[in-house]
């Protein structure tokens, strides 16, 4: 069986969204499904039967810290979409790849408490080891790029796979060259100096643009208005672009209108491709069927995952990263019929509420501590909001899938209490400050009466 990629996850989180699909998802292996002959006695029902659990499994893949990596960020995956999905009840498409990058990124800079709850949220197991194994992973996914035809023996494109990072952090602000040094060599995210305090919108435009040229226009203005301020002071991002063709293309001509039950109950018509398969990754487990559809390279592809009718919410909140990748482990050659609605749909989310339910509320307040970012270990960094948006478009010829994540990160500045006047009676006292002994104390009532000799 072919390894599954680290990819094909986001495949299976659109699929999960696509509820309700109908089609034939394939044949199985026939079983006897003869009904045992009737008795005048009913038959007793054995309540010692224990459910039957879907199969569990781990990342097959034998590099350690690779497999460690690729398991963590599946958990984080699929906690991040279930949360959010919870939340939404609509459509749903998310590069959890491009959202741990930004944030293990930004996670290098982190220390303390802070450091813990990131490490426990975005399940970063391998902790300082978590930056070569991104690294290792990227060099993996570049190796994917190209592949030989199976006809010729030539090497041809499978598919363009495009990630890109970098740091945009405001001009003179003394960021730690250790911090900067340990992101260019595994993130390849050299720092481009900004000026957030003096031009905060062009700033905000300057890396939309670079989002938009590097996501080949599919993801526009990540970065809301009013997202970047003069308070900010460094800005780390992500960018994905993904297009491959099917292994086995769809017939358009094959492609007819079908109706599509959402998960509400209502109908709609949409456009249903088919394809029939002599040979294709074929999975049936307890309480849904799933299929497996590579690109050309066979390397990468899209698991499409079918819960069975009215079971759709119960199976995918309870879809965890063992039970996905055994899903992945039990599939195995089948033929059948496949339908599948094209679909073209974009996600814009904002993080910070999310990511602070999951586990890491410190790191969006002053109370975070991001001293590793800074030259002198001085704090006042915080991540004031994560932005991720994605785009992912499945008709006949495959799938174009662009994502984008920004962590932009502030400095908390002294509270300002505009002007106190001391026009009323107040108190005071002289302290000793390193042993906080009270050398004098005192109370003022009547300003009046204390002007001494003129």
């Amino acid at each position: 069986m072919k390894r599954r990629e680290l990819l094909a996850l986001s495949g299976a989180l659109a699929a999960a969204t696509v509820a309700g699909c109908t089609g034939d998802g394939g044949s199985p292996p026939e079983t006897d499904t003869t009904a045992p002959p009737t008795t005048d006695t009913p038959t007793e029902t054995s309540t010692d039967t224990p459910t039957e659990e879907p199969p569990t499994g781990s990342p097959n893949v034998n590099d350690e810290r690779l497999a460690a990596l690729a398991s963590g960020n599946a958990a984080f995956a699929l906690e991040l979409h279930n949360h959010l999905a919870a939340k939404t009840g609509s459509n749903q498409f998310l590069s959890p790849y491009s959202i741990s990058v930004a944030l293990a990124m930004t996670y290098a800079g982190a220390r303390g408490d802070t450091r813990e709850q990131m490490e426990e949220t975005l399940h970063y197991t391998l902790g300082e080891e978590v930056h070569p194994a991104f690294s290792d992973l990227q060099a993996e996914l570049d190796s994917r790029a190209t592949t030989t035809d199976r006809f010729d023996d030539t090497e041809v494109d499978a598919f363009q796979l495009a990630v890109a990072n970098a740091l945009w952090g405001q001009e003179d602000y003394p960021f730690s060259e250790d911090y900067l040094a340990l992101l260019e060599e595994n993130y390849g995210a050299g720092l481009r100096r900004a000026d957030f305090g003096g031009d905060p919108n062009g700033e905000r435009e300057r890396i939309n643009e670079w989002v938009a040229d590097q996501t080949e226009d599919r993801i526009e203005d990540l970065l809301p208005a009013d997202a970047i301020t003069p308070q900010t002071i460094l800005v780390l991002t992500n960018a994905i672009y993904f297009m491959a063709s099917w292994l086995h293309k769809f017939d358009p001509e094959n492609t007819e209108e079908g109706t599509f039950t959402a998960l509400d109950g209502t109908e709609s018509t949409v456009p249903l491709m088919h394809h029939e398969f002599s040979r294709l990754n074929y999975a049936s487990v307890p309480g849904a069927q799933a299929v497996e559809l590579p690109y050309i390279g066979e390397e990468v592809s899209m698991v499409l995952i079918l819960p069975d009718e009215g079971e759709f919410e119960s199976f995918e909140q309870n879809l965890t990263a063992d039970r996905l990748f055994g899903l992945f482990d039990v599939m195995s050659d089948a033929r059948g019929t496949l339908a599948l609605p094209k679909f073209e749909f974009e996600t814009e989310v904002q993080l910070s509420t999310a990511l602070s339910d999951l586990g890491m509320p410190v790191a969006f307040g002053p109370g975070a501590d991001f001293s590793g970012m800074v030259e002198d270990g001085g704090g006042g960094l915080f991540v004031d909001e994560v932005f991720h948006k994605s785009f992912v478009s499945v008709d006949e010829d495959g799938t174009e899938a662009a994502a984008a994540t920004a962590v932009v990160m502030e400095v908390s500045l002294p509270p300002s209490w505009g002007e106190l006047r001391f026009d009323r009676p107040f108190l005071f006292c002289i302290r000793d400050k390193p042993t906080d002994a009270i050398l004098f104390y005192g109370r003022v009532v009547d300003a009046g009466a204390a002007q001494g000799d003129e």
